[in-house]
């Protein structure tokens, strides 16, 4: 993987919320959803009901947006990495298995999981020098 993606993955690996943007015809979602993230595939993996509107987006179109974020009011430490990629169900073992290592009180819930497969990374990072960005895309 690329010292790109590394730099992306260091600051996922420091959050677990991210926000999530979804679409289908002309009504919009935006939900915020735990999330594992898995350096290896360049995946999320998050839990949801299938009964919510942002799932019933996917259904029908499976292509998605989001971000996470370093919440804070010091412009010189704004850290942010915006995504896009595809909402799939989830049926790697390996990647369950990293959600509940994450989130092992959700194993009681028995939660729907799925996999966000991320095609697009922009990081922001004003530590690196002000609106410096690093731009990461699936080959």
């Amino acid at each position: 993987m690329t010292d790109k993606l590394r730099k992306i993955s260091e600051f996922l690996d420091k959050h677990h919320v991210l926000s999530l943007a979804t679409n289908y015809k002309d009504e919009i979602s935006v939900c915020s959803l735990f999330y594992a993230y898995s350096f290896d595939d360049v995946s999320f993996v998050v839990a949801s009901s299938e009964e919510t509107l942002h799932i019933r987006h996917v259904k029908s179109n499976l292509k998605i947006a989001g971000n996470v974020l370093l919440e804070t009011e010091e412009i010189g430490k704004i850290q942010g990495v915006q995504f896009r990629g595809e909402f799939l169900e989830l049926e790697d073992k390996a990647l369950k298995k990293l959600y509940f290592k994450r989130f092992p009180y959700a194993l009681v819930l028995n939660p729907k999981l799925w996999r966000i497969k991320v095609d697009f990374f922009k990081l922001t990072d004003n530590r690196l020098g002000f609106g410096k960005k690093i731009i990461w895309e699936r080959p």
